[in-house]
């Protein structure tokens, strides 16, 4: 009797298909061809590219939306790491709460965050003015306005996120692993250098491939503060298709096509980082 039961699965799977198919298949498809179109007309051209590596203001855009994005998802990992960790030394009441708490904060971004920012830290927010008040110079000269603050908004959403990802790879650190290198002669040290980080490296490099990708499509928090004052690239490819008069989709499709490269790279560099260390460890 013939098995049915692969056919009823692809069945199953076909309206999900098609969903894939006409909403992000199709659409990525067309802005790829429609990059390397002259703009206004039916041709191939690689114009837009050249553009975009040779003038300055969209190198800048590139080279700020990168750096921004390594810093954030770097201190973000940092900073949740440590989060992370400290979640296994709570109660389980105390740990419901820390994750709701977290689920909480990640999803506050974009223009809310933006404007929480300017009421604290803005040139008259009232953390600003509490330092001018009692002499705190570094907090009453700090510039929200700048590249560090911007840095400051994106950590912010990226602890959240990544101490969520790496809240379940820290249940998986057993602790008679820790009792083990302890009985060997080894320290709290020598366990996370020799057992821990390396068992959590590929949780660690997925999350940060994670915490790149967010920070570099990040779009309405940068804008909502700095408007087009600072140039990132979701700033700049935005400006492709909404301007009042005329619009530069090909030009607009052409940034959009280097964003995804960028993300293309990063998992690229992630997954071949995590092939060698497992390579290294057999």
């Amino acid at each position: 009797m013939v098995n049915k039961k692969p056919k009823l699965y692809l069945l199953a799977l076909a309206p999900f298909s098609l969903l894939v198919l006409f909403f992000e298949i199709a659409p990525l498809l067309m802005v790829i061809v429609r990059s390397f179109m002259p703009e206004g007309r039916i041709g191939f051209t690689l114009e837009h590219y050249i553009s975009i590596f040779s003038k300055k203001l969209y190198q800048q855009a590139v080279w700020n939306s990168v750096l921004v994005s390594v810093v954030s998802a770097l201190a973000g990992i940092a900073i949740a790491f440590f989060a992370a960790k400290s979640v296994r030394s709570v109660g389980r009441r105390m740990k419901n709460f820390f994750i709701s708490v977290l689920n909480m904060t990640s999803n506050f971004a974009g223009i809310p965050l933006a404007f929480a920012y300017i009421i604290l830290l803005g040139n008259v927010g009232v953390l600003i003015m509490i330092g001018k008040k009692y002499g705190f110079s570094a907090l009453a000269g700090f510039n929200l306005y700048s590249l560090v603050g911007l840095m400051f908004t994106y950590v912010y959403f990226q602890v959240p996120l990544a101490t969520l990802l790496l809240i379940p790879a820290f249940n998986g650190v057993h602790p008679q692993w820790r009792e083990s290198v302890e009985l060997l002669g080894g320290n709290g040290l020598t366990f996370w250098y020799r057992v821990g980080i390396p068992n959590l490296l590929p949780s660690i490099l997925g999350t940060l491939g994670v915490l790149f990708a967010n920070s570099l499509a990040a779009y309405a928090t940068a804008y909502a503060l700095l408007q087009n004052n600072f140039s990132l690239l979701p700033i700049r490819l935005q400006e492709q298709f909404t301007g009042d008069v005329t619009q530069h989709k090909e030009f607009g499709s052409a940034l959009a096509v280097v964003l995804m490269l960028l993300m293309v790279l990063a998992i690229g560099i992630n997954n071949y980082i995590l092939k060698k260390n497992r390579g290294l460890q057999y």
